[in-house]
């Protein structure tokens, strides 16, 4: 397979007018999205719109300027993105649209409206066959991304606790599951508690989402029955006291999310955007967002989402780390097995890789690019 394209800018700017926004729509037009025909089409713009507490997430001006490019081309874009399986503040389209206008992202302040794809309850899905998939043959995708002509993910490229980084796959794969979706991605197993490890911190049950983690006999208490397999507990775990007893869970995940990208984008025109800038170490479904691990880096835009998120990892692992940072603190432990991989030293249970290999094994694309700098 050829070289894909992926184009960059950094967040350098000057008095002459380019501000970030500006930059934005010059990149992607420099990548060839004014190729896509959007005349009279709908046009599913994939974001996240951040949880409430959290200030890490995409502003709405990155938004605003790539829907003012996609009306100018004739299309008609709306903001969207599914509910979430853990009852945060955007576990219904009520509560997600509540959310996502506190965070700033409206009709006035983004040109394009908001639609919550899989409806009020997160039930409102389309089943769609997912041709070569191992582990996910349908998947289960809200019915707004579906029923649009074209997508376009617009996606913030930072740390993970489960897939060791988000981007384009994850915000696709994961992001565009219902309710259901999301749950048949987490299914590969659930965490368990090593008693000898556990500190009584808390701090796992403060970051479980589905209240399945108690105190009761003085130490971590998963509730199987309650659990989602989400995994926010292990990377909030500073002991390695919770871990996931199926070795395999993570791997399965990221292939899991792959498949999921496939049903989202497989048959259509699709284009893709990363911002890498405030690149904390777990997702924006936290309600808080720790320090940056790694400087801001640029943006990022191709057709292709698997070169896109490699080229956004490559130049993440040339870094130097943060200080101060969850990465810096687990790096300057004694007897600490450095691995030489950002995303797996901030957070040691990850996987990240197999994601992108089996998107291309899947045709998603290729892991090899060409950077065309700016």
């Amino acid at each position: 397979m050829e070289k894909s394209k992926v184009y960059f800018t950094d967040f350098r700017t000057t008095y002459n007018g380019d501000t970030m926004p500006v930059k934005l729509k010059k990149l992607i037009k420099k990548a060839g999205i004014e190729k896509i025909d959007f005349n009279n089409k709908f046009v599913a713009i994939k974001i996240h719109f951040g949880e409430l507490g959290n200030v890490a997430y995409l502003r709405p001006q990155y938004a605003k300027a790539l829907a003012d490019v996609i009306k100018d081309c004739g299309g008609k874009p709306f903001l969207t993105d599914c509910n979430t399986l853990y009852p945060g503040s955007r576990k219904n389209a009520l509560e997600h649209l509540s959310c996502a206008q506190e965070n700033g992202f409206n009709e006035l302040t983004t040109g394009c409206h908001v639609i919550i794809a899989d409806g009020l309850r997160g039930t409102d899905d389309v089943i769609v066959p997912v041709d070569g998939a191992v582990y996910c043959k349908e998947a289960y995708i809200g019915r707004a991304v579906m029923d649009a002509d074209i997508v376009v993910s617009l996606n913030h490229f930072k740390g993970h606790e489960a897939t060791g980084f988000g981007g384009a796959l994850k915000n696709l794969g994961m992001g565009c599951g219902s309710r259901a979706g999301k749950m048949q991605q987490h299914n590969a197993g659930k965490p368990l508690v090593n008693e000898k490890l556990c500190k009584t911190c808390r701090r796992c049950a403060k970051e479980c989402g589905s209240d399945a983690i108690s105190y009761e006999t003085g130490i971590a208490v998963i509730n199987q029955d309650i659990c989602k397999g989400c995994g926010r507990c292990i990377g909030a775990c500073a002991f390695d006291a919770i871990y996931n007893p199926n070795s395999n869970a993570n791997e399965i995940l990221g292939c899991k999310i792959a498949e999921y990208t496939k049903a989202v984008i497989d048959g259509r025109p699709n284009f893709h955007i990363n911002i890498v800038c405030d690149i904390s170490p777990n997702c924006d479904c936290h309600a808080e967002n720790d320090a940056p691990i790694l400087p801001d880096v640029g943006m990022f835009a191709s057709f292709d989402p698997v070169a896109l998120d490699q080229a956004c990892a490559d130049a993440c692992l040339k870094n130097t780390p943060m200080p101060n940072s969850q990465l810096s603190d687990n790096l300057s432990k004694i007897n600490w097995k450095n691995h030489h991989d950002h995303f797996l030293d901030s957070n040691p249970n990850i996987r990240w890789k197999e994601t992108l290999e089996h998107g291309e094994k899947l045709g998603l694309g290729t892991r090899k690019y060409e950077l065309i700098k700016m």
